[in-house]
């Protein structure tokens, strides 16, 4: 006989699962598909904190980001991140992420590789960390598999900077 909590636990993280997929509903990205199959695995560590290099070879100063728009991507971030000041839930706080220190907000236990990345949170590093987050921070805890349509990443990081 299968355990009510666990059922229900199961469900909580299917649907943690879902809100963290790249695209949104109905949306198949083929593209992003064909690009996961041709590109190498994420090296051993972690990226250099000055290489901003991308897998799709874009740079966040080729768009411009629409707050808007972003702030409707963000809503799949939402299950784990807040952009309220203080409030983590099971990921940190967004609040202010753009230049702080990555792995230091107050108050949230990071996995080793995020507390220990020695970079800061500039918007091109969020640019090539949201695009796939475990080849920037190998072994983060962070299981978002990464938004590959760059639009949207610059669209999210404009929100990032006034989440108003």
């Amino acid at each position: 006989m299968v355990n009510t909590k666990t059922l229900a636990g199961l469900l909580a993280v299917s649907a943690m699962l879902a809100a963290c997929s790249a695209g949104s509903e109905g949306e198949a990205d083929e593209t992003s598909a064909q690009a996961e199959a041709t590109t190498p695995a994420a090296p051993a560590g972690p990226l250099a904190a000055t290489d901003m290099s991308t897998m799709d070879g874009t740079t966040l100063a080729s768009f411009t980001g629409d707050a808007a728009n972003g702030k409707l991507v963000f809503a799949q971030c939402r299950m784990c991140h807040v952009t309220d000041a203080g409030v983590n839930k099971i990921g940190p706080s967004l609040h202010n992420i753009i230049g702080r220190t990555a792995g230091t907000e107050p108050g949230y236990t990071y996995s080793a590789a995020n507390a220990g990345a020695g970079f800061v949170w500039t918007k091109e590093k969020l640019f090539q960390f949201l695009e796939k987050p475990q080849r920037v921070i190998p072994q983060t805890k962070m299981i978002f598999a990464g938004l590959p349509d760059a639009q949207k990443r610059a669209d999210l990081i404009a929100y990032l900077e006034t989440p108003n």
